[in-house]
């Protein structure tokens, strides 16, 4: 078991997924209920062997029926999208809310999910928000994002622009590209927080940077408009000329109008900063 371990993390050899799922399987063979979870992993994630959504569900629940919560967990989420099985959330709920009374944290927001939208249970906004809250207040970035999406709309807590920003935030620092796009436009709208134009460019700026296309489409409406930063043809061009790559059609018609405002030189070089912005990932554009 040990030695996959080492193989799946190119921790003291090369790192080489078939080989971490040979010695898995041999693990797996003697009983190793750990085992039987990565190698559910390694087939859904088709690392080291061919996708199979349907043998990830076959070892996921070889190690559920031990009691290996983290097993537990991954089957109850496959029942929850539909992956390798029909798509099942009483299922889901079975194998999820067990762990979540534990405190696990993941099944806790998944739990969240499934209340918020009635998957296989009666529609409960309260409780979403009361499953949402317990993950959110361990650290969860995702329940974070959905708490304050609760926050935001008012569905089973009363509306708190400032209680939506203060989990938005906390999200956005680690990373949740929603919650970085959401905190953008708070800030560019003033809703319930005073309307901050630079606060605004900044989150929508680290949104972009990991591809949010919405965040890209924004910021080149805050270089249209001059909000936030100096008004710049040429970076709203180059935003929006990204953004229409991916498919946003409203990209598309606003490069298109804002083009009857630049010189062909301009134009030329905003399609030359976009290519560059593709290329480097869209850091530091």
């Amino acid at each position: 078991y040990h030695l996959g371990v080492l193989y799946n993390n190119g921790d003291g050899v090369p790192q080489d997924y078939k080989e971490a799922v040979r010695w898995w399987r041999l693990a797996a063979e003697l009983g190793f209920v750990e085992a039987h979870n990565n190698l559910g992993i390694m087939y859904e994630q088709g690392l080291g062997v061919s996708q199979d959504y349907k043998e990830a569900v076959r070892w996921y629940t070889l190690a559920a029926k031990q009691g290996y919560a983290t097993a537990q967990y991954n089957l109850g989420s496959m029942y929850h999208k539909g992956l390798g099985v029909p798509q099942d959330d009483k299922e889901a709920v079975r194998l999820l809310k067990p762990l979540a009374e534990e405190g696990d944290a993941d099944a806790q927001n998944n739990l969240g999910v499934i209340y918020e939208n009635g998957d296989g249970v009666p529609q409960d906004y309260k409780e979403a928000v009361r499953w949402y809250a317990l993950a959110a207040e361990q650290g969860n970035a995702t329940a974070q994002k959905n708490l304050g999406s609760m926050y935001q709309k008012g569905d089973g807590v009363p509306q708190d622009y400032k209680e939506a920003e203060r989990w938005y935030l906390l999200a956005a620092e680690q990373g949740k590209v929603s919650a970085q796009y959401n905190l953008g436009v708070l800030y560019s709208n003033g809703k319930g927080v005073p309307q901050d134009y630079k606060k605004a460019v900044r989150w929508y700026a680290l949104a972009a940077e990991q591809g949010d296309v919405d965040a890209q489409y924004n910021l080149g409406l805050m270089y249209f408009f001059g909000e936030g930063v100096p008004q710049d043809n040429v970076y709203a061009h180059m935003w929006w000329n990204i953004a229409a790559s991916t498919g946003d059609d409203d990209a598309k018609a606003n490069k298109k109008i804002v083009e009857k405002k630049m010189t062909s030189s301009q134009i030329e070089e905003a399609q030359r900063l976009a290519r560059k912005c593709v290329k480097k990932n869209y850091k530091g554009c």
